[in-house]
């Protein structure tokens, strides 16, 4: 084992994590709002990290500093994407966390971290369990697409992908910040630790009322 590499790691892990519970992103009432379109901070983080993370890839590609083999892009499969991404997209919206986030909410003390982690592994034994059914492998190796990116695939250039996701960026941040001001605003992490609601509204007065927001105890 590479011990600098696996500290490293460890380290990032917990900064990371840290950091995910100052924005309050431990919290399942976060993804469960983005998904009730009243706050948009997920699509804001994840979006920013996709537009920087494939900026970088692009010039990192562009000064060759990946070499002649470049790097590993897996095969898609159009119906085992479709599948995943839908079951765990339900997972998100029901639960109210990712994987990474759920160890941050179990870490900062939330009994339904803990509950999210363990219906992974029951997840993760169940698909386990039946990868080699015919009707699995069929979902997994059926509909292959040749293209392994969208340049590729549109046959353009990656630079007219990367300008068409700023593009979507940016009207992704304004209309979530229109959003976000119709339902009066996004769950910052004090609204969640004093289980405050603030899209929640009085009946006249439009103002921020307690409701409940602690899912599990929260320090």
């Amino acid at each position: 084992m590479d011990y600098g590499v696996a500290g490293t790691a460890l380290a990032s892990g917990i900064l990371f994590g840290y950091v995910l519970e100052q924005a309050g992103f431990g919290s399942p009432c976060k993804l469960t709002a983005q998904f009730r379109l009243t706050d948009w901070s997920v699509f804001k983080v994840m979006f920013t990290a996709i537009l920087v993370a494939s900026l970088g890839i692009l010039l990192l590609q562009s000064g060759n500093y990946f070499g002649s083999s470049g790097f590993f892009v897996p095969t898609t499969f159009f119906w085992a994407t479709a599948v995943g991404a839908a079951l765990i997209g339900a997972g998100f919206a029901i639960g109210g966390y990712c994987p990474g986030t759920s160890v941050v909410g179990f870490v900062s003390g939330r009994i339904d971290g803990l509950v999210f982690m363990l219906g992974m592994v029951l997840g993760i034994l169940g698909f386990a369990s039946i990868y080699t059914a015919p009707i699995t492998q069929s979902i997994l190796h059926t509909a292959q697409i040749s293209a392994k990116t969208l340049p590729q695939w549109l046959g353009v250039s990656p630079w007219i992908v990367w300008a068409g996701m700023v593009v979507v960026a940016v009207a992704g941040f304004l209309l979530g910040r229109m959003m976000e001001q119709r339902s009066h605003g996004v769950l910052t992490a004090d609204d969640i630790v004093e289980s405050v609601d603030p899209t929640s509204d009085s009946a006249h007065q439009g103002r921020a009322v307690p409701s409940n927001l602690g899912a599990g105890s929260v320090s």
